[in-house]
C-alpha cells in the first residue's frame, strides 16, 4: 500500500479533518438533495423552500415498485452487452501513474444510436410500452438507482483491496471514508476492456440523459397536447452535449475524469444517481409545469446555447489541433506558444505540451467558461419562477472550480518547474481578467 500512496500525482493521499467532515457531508447529504429535489419538482413547482409548506401525512421518500427496478436492470444489462458486443475502435488512454496504457471500448456513439432508435421504435412505433415510461416510473427509478449507486461504490472499494486490476495505480490516504469515497482504484476493470469508469459514466448514464428529456417531452405531449419550445430546446441543448460527447469518446479518455480520477462513490454514485437526476431537473420541471417561453426569449436561448457549444468544441479542436501537430503550427495567425513538458511515470520519462497560445493563453480551462454558459442556457429553458432548475449551472460553477484546484495541485506534482513556467505564461484560471 505505501508504494501505491507514494504515487507523485494523482487524487490527493492527505485528507484533512475538514476534508473529512465534507466528506461525510456528501456521502450522506447528497442522496437526501436528490430526493429533496424530486419532492420539489414533482409535488410543489420547483419550490427551493418547499418543506416549509409540506403538505401533512406525505411522504419524503419517493414510492418504489418491482416496475422501476425492472426498467432499471433490463437498461443496465442492455448496455453491458452494447459495451462489450458493439463494434469499436482501438482507442487507447494516456498512460497511468504506473505506466499502464488501456485499452478501451470506445463504441458510445453507436450504442447511444441505436438505444435512441430502439427506444423510440419499440414505445412508439410498435406500442410495446409507453414513450413516457421514464416519466411515469421517475420515483422508484431514484430509489432502485440509489441502491445500485451505494453496492457498486461498496463493491468498488473492496474489489480495490482484496482483488484490484492494477495495484500500482491504487492510490491510499490517511482516511478510509476519504478512500471509499473518492475511491482507491484507478482505473477498475472487469477482464481487459470491462471499464468501470467509462462504462458507467456513458453507459448507461449519458445515454440515458437523452432517454430521459426524451421521454418528459412524450409525457408532456401525452398530458398536454402539445410540445412546448421550452422542451424542445431543452432537448436540442443537452442533445448536442451528449453527441459531442459520444463523437469525441476517444478525446475523453484523456480528460481528468478517465485519466486521473479514481473510482470510488464520488464517480460510481454519481454516475448512477446524481447524473441522471440532477443533470435533467429542467426537462422534469418544465413537464410538472408546462413552460413556454416568450418568442424572444426562446431565440436568445437558442442563440446562446449554441454559440456556447461552438465555443467549446472550438477550444477543445484547438488543443488537439496543436497537440496534432506538436506546437509546430499557426494558431490566430501566431506561430502556436507552447511548453515542451517530461514528466516520469513508472521510471519512464515522457513528452508533453503545454498550450499557451489562441484560447488556451486567455485561460488555462477557458474551455470550462463555455461549459458554464452552456449550463447557463440550459437552465434558462426553464423561465424564472423556479431556482431548483437552476442548480445546474450552479452546480457546474463549484464543479469546475473545484476542478480548476485539484488539476494545478496534480499538474504541479506531474509537471514541476514546467508547470510553474507554465503558470507564469497562462495567469488566469477560466475567466481572463477576472478568475
Amino acid at each position: 500500500m505505501a508504494s501505491s500512496s507514494s504515487l507523485k500525482w494523482g487524487r490527493s493521499s492527505t485528507a484533512s479533518f475538514f476534508t473529512n467532515v465534507g466528506v461525510f457531508l456528501i456521502l450522506f447529504g447528497c442522496p437526501l438533495l436528490v430526493v429533496y429535489f424530486w419532492r420539489g419538482i414533482h409535488s410543489y413547482d420547483g419550490s427551493l423552500l418547499w418543506i416549509l409548506e409540506r403538505r401533512a401525512g406525505e411522504s419524503f421518500l419517493p414510492p418504489f415498485t418491482t416496475d422501476g427496478l425492472l426498467i432499471y436492470s433490463l437498461w443496465y444489462a442492455f448496455h453491458v452487452l452494447l459495451y462489450l458486443y458493439l463494434p469499436s475502435a482501438e482507442s487507447y488512454g494516456i498512460p497511468t501513474p504506473s505506466g499502464h496504457k488501456l485499452k478501451y471500448q470506445t463504441n458510445g456513439l453507436f450504442a447511444w444510436l441505436l438505444s435512441v432508435v430502439l427506444f423510440v421504435a419499440m414505445s412508439v412505433g410498435f406500442g410495446f410500452f409507453s414513450p413516457a415510461i421514464v416519466s411515469d416510473n421517475w420515483g422508484s427509478l431514484l430509489v432502485a438507482t440509489n441502491v445500485y449507486g451505494y453496492l457498486l461504490a461498496v463493491f468498488a472499494f473492496v474489489k480495490a483491496h482484496y482483488f484490484p486490476s492494477h495495484a500500482d495505480d491504487r492510490k491510499f490516504s490517511n482516511s478510509t471514508m476519504y478512500d471509499f469515497f473518492m475511491g482507491v482504484e484507478l482505473n477498475p476493470r472487469i477482464g481487459k476492456l470491462f471499464d468501470f469508469k467509462l462504462f458507467h459514466n456513458g453507459r448507461p448514464g449519458i445515454v440515458g440523459w437523452t432517454i430521459i428529456n426524451l421521454s418528459f417531452a412524450f409525457a408532456q405531449y401525452r398530458d398536454f397536447g402539445h410540445v412546448t419550445n421550452s422542451m424542445v430546446l431543452i432537448n436540442y441543448l443537452q442533445l448536442l452535449y451528449v453527441v459531442d460527447f459520444f463523437y469525441n469518446e476517444r478525446w475523453y479518455l484523456r480528460t481528468i475524469d478517465i485519466a486521473h480520477d479514481h473510482f470510488g462513490f464520488y464517480l460510481a454514485w454519481g454516475d448512477s444517481v446524481w447524473l441522471p437526476f440532477m443533470y435533467t431537473l429542467q426537462a422534469q420541471y418544465i413537464y410538472r409545469n408546462n413552460i413556454d417561453l416568450e418568442p424572444a426569449l426562446a431565440v436568445f436561448v437558442f442563440v446562446l446555447g449554441s454559440f456556447s457549444y461552438y465555443l467549446f468544441r472550438s477550444i477543445n479542436s484547438q488543443k488537439d489541433y496543436v497537440r496534432k501537430k506538436k506546437g509546430d503550427c499557426v494558431v490566430w495567425g501566431k506561430k502556436a506558444e507552447v511548453i515542451h513538458a517530461t514528466y516520469v511515470s513508472n521510471g519512464k520519462k515522457f513528452d508533453s505540451l503545454l498550450i499557451a497560445s489562441g484560447y488556451w493563453g486567455l485561460a488555462r480551462h477557458f474551455n470550462y467558461l463555455a461549459d458554464i454558459l452552456l449550463s447557463l442556457a440550459m437552465c434558462m429553458t426553464s423561465g424564472a419562477n423556479a431556482i431548483m432548475p437552476y442548480f445546474y449551472v450552479i452546480y457546474m460553477i463549484i464543479l469546475l472550480v473545484h476542478r480548476v484546484e485539484r488539476d494545478d495541485e496534480r499538474c504541479s506534482g506531474k509537471y514541476g518547474k514546467f508547470w510553474t513556467e507554465y503558470k507564469k505564461k497562462v495567469a488566469y484560471k477560466i475567466v481572463p481578467y477576472v478568475y
